[in-house]
Formats: C-alpha cells, structure tokens, sequence
C-alpha cells in the first residue's frame, strides 16, 4: 500500500499544500460562524480587494468605516445604540473572515505557480487543481453575493445565500480532500461485493449529513435556534402546533422559510443521520468480521470506528446548542464536529472508491 512517506518528494510537497488548503479553508468556516453568531458579517460594508487588507489605521479610517455602517438597517433598526468601540468589535472577524480569504487565494496561487513551471501537473491534476480555483473564486463571489443581501433592507443577510455560501464551502473543502487523496492512495484493487454494499450505503449516509448540513445553515440563517429550547420534544410536543399551521398557511414555501419548519426538519434530519451512521457503523464490522478482519485496511478501519464516535458527539453538541438557546462557543463547535464529520465521510467513500468496481449480472 503507498503512502505519504513513500511517495516522490515533490508529490508529498503537492499534497501537503492541498492539505494546508484543506486546513485554512476549514479554519475560514469557523471563523465565518463565529462571523455570524456574532452579528459581525455585516460590518464591512463594501468590498475592496486590494485595499481591504489593510484595516484602518487611525480614527479618521476608523469613524469613515462606522459612517458607512450606519448607513444600514442593520444599525439603524438594531445596532443604533453601537459606539465606535462596539463597532470595532464586531469589524474584527468580519476583517478576519475576508483576510483568511485572502491568504487562501495567496496559497493556492503562488505554490500552483511553482509546481506547474516545474511540470508538476499531469493533465487530470492540471483540470482539478483548475476546478479548485473556480470553486475558490466561486466561494468569494458568494461571500459578497451574501452580505450584499444585508446591505438594503434586512438587518440579517439572506438565509438561502448563507446556505449557498456555506456548502459551497463544504464543496470546496470536500473537493481539495478528495484531490489531495487521489495522490496518497492511487493504487487500484479489486472490488468486494461487501466493499461494494458498505460504499452504496455510506453514500446513503453522507446525503442524510450534507442534508442536515444544509438545514443546519437555514437554521443559522433564519436564527431558529432561539425557540422550542428543550429535547426531545418542541415545547409540550413532539412535533409542534407551528410546523403544521406553517405548512398549512404557507405550503412548500414553509419547508425553507418558516422558522419551526426548519428547526424540525434539522432535528430529525439528524436522528436519521445518526441511526444511518450506526448502522453503517454494525454493517461494516459484521463484514469485516465475516471476511476475518481482512476486508478493509487499516486506516478504513480506523475511519469506520471513528463514525459513531463523531456523529455521537455531534449529535450531543447539537441538543445542546439548542438547549443553550445557541451560545458563540457552543455554535462554533457544533460547526467544527460538522466540518470533521464531514471530512471523514469523504475520506471513508474514498477508500471505498479506490478501484473499480466488477460488472454484475
């Protein structure tokens, strides 16, 4: 089996530099939900590219960049009794979340350089390591496309942008990993059957999380994490009055857009999620026990066992997120687990995925 010691030294330079990308576009997400459970996103209120990155430098800059801030509803119908002191609080991350940004595109441009005028670059890398960089210049226009959201008449930026903006963040990371590896592990086997029936169900599993993601972000977007604060029912129900008078009043509309609505399809969404990831969890060990544990190797072992460890703790770190009516901290890392868990679902249907699979009848 090759790994990452035995591989050509260039080889190992590309795939850490993918890997740091994997690192900072993950650390770009924290920073972007704590952007957003802190009200922050909003305090930039323009995009400077180049002139962006250096933050202002005396009270002059500073007050110019305050006057802009309250020239938005979001200061005028929430924020009005802001000082330049809290101003400079919330400008902090968001300055942050756009400078990470920033260095990413630095990352991923100036080692690219270097490996493609060293023929670095076989044709099928060459078009995926293009990919990244569209899905990285993808992600900053979604950046500005979902504050600008912000900008006119709401006090909060749309939800259905902040989605969009984050799983297009998960796509991207999802994407690098994957790359990154192609290069690690390219040998081919021969597929098992049972190889074969744990892959198409853990595909199962990572639609039921990348789900749950996605309502996760409408969760944040619409700030529904502020009501039905207990568990495992929503108030005095299992499923509560106002989820089905939303349906009724605002049909399919509600599933995206009516707070109770999103907040109960998060929560089951993820029971799903978690007795899927279970299973799957029961599913693989039996087979790997009925071929003599020498059906998967050693780092797929690791991987499966590392499922329910995770989901568990996600799934903990969710109940109490709600329970705690969604503190900074304990939002921030309910997103963390989500990111990990995340990764390790690319990284199990990968090793799955690594050679092809017979023909049936």
């Amino acid at each position: 089996m090759n790994t990452i010691q035995t591989l050509p030294t260039m080889r190992k330079s590309i795939i850490i530099w993918l890997l740091t990308g994997c690192l900072l576009i993950a650390a770009m997400v924290v920073i972007g939900g704590i952007t957003r459970l802190t009200g922050s996103g909003l305090s930039i209120t323009e995009w400077k590219l180049i002139r962006g990155t250096i933050p202002p430098l005396n009270e002059q800059q500073w007050q110019e960049e305050f006057e802009n801030y309250k020239a938005i509803p979001q200061y005028q119908k929430l924020n009005y009794h802001f000082t330049l002191d809290d101003f400079k609080q919330i400008y902090f991350w968001e300055y942050f979340h756009r400078l990470i940004g920033r260095v990413i595109g630095m990352v991923f441009l100036i080692p690219f350089l270097f490996f493609w005028m060293k023929k670095q670059f076989d044709r099928k890398l060459m078009r995926n390591v293009l990919l990244l960089f569209a899905l990285g210049a993808f992600q900053g226009f979604l950046g500005w496309f979902m504050v600008k959201s912000g900008l006119t008449k709401n006090t909060y930026v749309s939800h259905y942008r902040l989605a969009i903006h984050l799983i297009s963040a998960f796509i991207t990371f999802g994407f690098t990993f994957k790359v990154a590896l192609d290069l690690i592990y390219p040998e081919n086997k021969p597929y098992d059957l049972h190889l074969k029936k744990t892959l198409s169900f853990s595909m199962d599993n990572f639609r039921s999380c990348y789900l749950a993601d996605i309502y996760g972000a409408f969760v944040a977007g619409l700030h529904a994490g502020h009501i039905f604060n207990n568990f495992p029912k929503m108030d005095d129900d299992w499923i509560s009055s106002s989820v089905s008078f939303a349906l009724q009043k605002n049909g399919i509309t509600a599933l995206f857009d009516a707070i109770p609505v999103v907040q109960f399809i998060h929560r089951y969404v993820a029971y799903v999620a978690v007795l899927l990831i279970l299973y799957l969890f029961f599913m693989a060990r039996n087979f790997n026990r009925a071929r003599m544990n020498n059906l998967f190797s050693a780092e797929l072992k690791n991987a499966v066992n590392l499922l329910p460890v995770i989901v568990l703790l996600q799934f903990i770190l969710g109940v109490f997120t709600l329970l705690y009516s969604v503190p900074v901290w304990l939002g921030v890392l309910h997103q963390i687990v989500a990111f990990i868990l995340f990764a390790l679902m690319v990284f199990l249907i990968h090793r799955l995925q690594s050679g092809k699979m017979p023909a049936t009848n």
